[in-house]
């Protein structure tokens, strides 16, 4: 039999390669590379794919296995939900009472940057700030402030929580895929805290950094309010949350049964927008259209191809060289997980790089005899906590600074890693102590 494992191997190195140096084209590389993975299963019947066998074996595994509908439902249906929650205007409700029961203009920034943090939970990082980025720009120019450090808070505080649920972050469902985690997982898990409030930590150190940083607006003022819109697609976040959390108590779940859930709950919504808005069809096609399907078909290729290396047993190898070059230390292993995650989503995506470690940081749990979920969840603060670490690690990030440069307050890569990078050492640094004390 011929072994594949090391053609499939350079095909991901290309492919990962290719997605870094020209990420507006990551659909279309990703995409081909899935289908020459197949193809080289349906060429080489049990090479790649050695669970079955057969000669479209690997064409029905790949669509059926590897590839997770549950999680790119539970997706679609959440950006669907998130989408009408910031056009019923409740963020910005919410923002401007903040800053009205405030007793201080620095607290009051502080506040709107945690509660960025909160929505970011359950909706997109760069729709959160988009956003909020209006109620923020009105409070500068009535400080006469430099909006820089605020807009820069927008985006680190939204990409913080990212990880902290099941619907947070395209990352956060990848890992609940891999781990098998529920809704309520995310809180509880095996009768320990789990990620949710080791995220949380992170938050309050970041309060906390950002207090000291606006803490000398001392002055009370307000932002010019907007009326809400509906309440109906806040009703139906929680009802996505409590639902969600409902169905984890399920025993022996119904296959498809949350991503369904959460479908139905986005198609409510959309119903909601025609009818109840009264929006005509090329005004729910924009809805519909501006949701980030790229990267529903960026995860369909990458499933596919992380999957097939994984069955070639490739994942396996890599997990059992990073357990002996920490020679089996539980401690150098979670802080070279940790370490290796922020430099690395830091400068790329981490999607890919999520999808790839997650078995390998489990194997490697596996092979040193310890708690998966301590080597898991810091790959997961890693990676997503990292993102802060440039300008350019996360989609929020370049949002921001092309709003502070419309706004004529241009920012420097130097002047970005002084902050963001200050800020991700700090939150990065407690969220990973409250980790080892809990699962360690």
């Amino acid at each position: 039999m011929i072994n594949l494992k090391w053609i499939v191997l350079a095909l991901a190195v290309a492919m990962y390669a290719l997605v870094i140096a020209k990420q507006d084209k990551k659909v279309i590389f990703t995409s081909v590379t899935a289908l020459l993975v197949i193809g080289l299963g349906i060429a080489f019947p049990g090479a790649i794919f050695t669970t079955g066998s057969g000669r479209f074996y690997a064409l029905t595994h790949a669509f059926s296995a590897l590839v997770n509908w549950n999680v790119l439902m539970i997706y679609v249906g959440s950006m669907t939900i998130a989408a009408l929650f910031l056009y019923s205007k409740v963020p910005a409700k919410i923002a401007d009472w903040i800053v009205k029961v405030s007793p201080s203009t620095g607290l009051a920034i502080v506040l709107i940057l945690a509660m960025t943090g909160i929505i970011s939970i359950f909706v997109e990082n760069v729709a959160t700030v988009l956003v909020m980025a209006p109620i923020a720009l009105s409070l500068c120019k009535k400080l006469k402030m430099n909006p820089t450090m605020f807009m820069v808070g927008l985006a680190v505080m939204s990409n913080l929580e990212g990880t902290a649920t099941l619907v947070g972050d395209p990352p956060s469902m990848i890992f609940a895929s891999y781990a098998g985690y529920t809704f309520n997982d995310f809180f509880v898990h095996s009768g320990r805290l789990s990620i949710f409030f080791v995220v949380q930590t992170g938050l309050l150190a970041g309060c906390l950094f950002f207090y000291a940083v606006f803490a000398r607006l001392k002055e009370k003022t307000e932002v010019d309010g907007e009326p809400i819109i509906s309440v109906v697609p806040a009703i139906l976040l929680l009802s996505l949350i409590f639902g969600l959390a409902a169905i984890s108590f399920i025993p022996n779940e119904i296959p498809f049964l949350s991503g369904g859930f959460v479908m139905v709950l986005g198609a409510l919504g959309v119903l909601w927008y025609i009818f109840s808005q009264k929006k005509s069809g090329s005004e729910t096609w924009e809805l519909i259209k501006s949701l980030d399907w790229e990267t529903i078909a960026f995860l369909i290729g990458i499933f596919v191809v992380v999957g097939a290396i994984s069955e070639t047993g490739l994942l396996k190898d890599f997990a059992d060289f990073l357990a002996r070059i920490t020679g089996g230390s539980k401690f150098a292993g979670f802080i070279l997980i940790l370490a290796v995650s922020i430099f690395i989503s830091g400068f790329v995506d981490n999607v890919p790089y999520i999808i790839v470690m997650l078995p390998v940081a489990g194997n490697m749990a596996e092979s040193m005899g310890i708690n998966r979920e301590l080597f898991l969840f810091a790959l997961l603060i890693g990676s997503c906590l990292g993102g802060n670490l440039t300008p350019f690690g996360a989609s929020a990030n370049v949002v921001a600074m092309g709003i502070v440069k419309k706004e004529g307050h241009p920012m420097s890569f130097a002047k970005w890693l002084k902050l963001g990078g200050t800020f991700t050492l700090i939150t990065t640094a407690a969220a990973a102590i409250v980790l080892w004390i809990l699962w360690a």
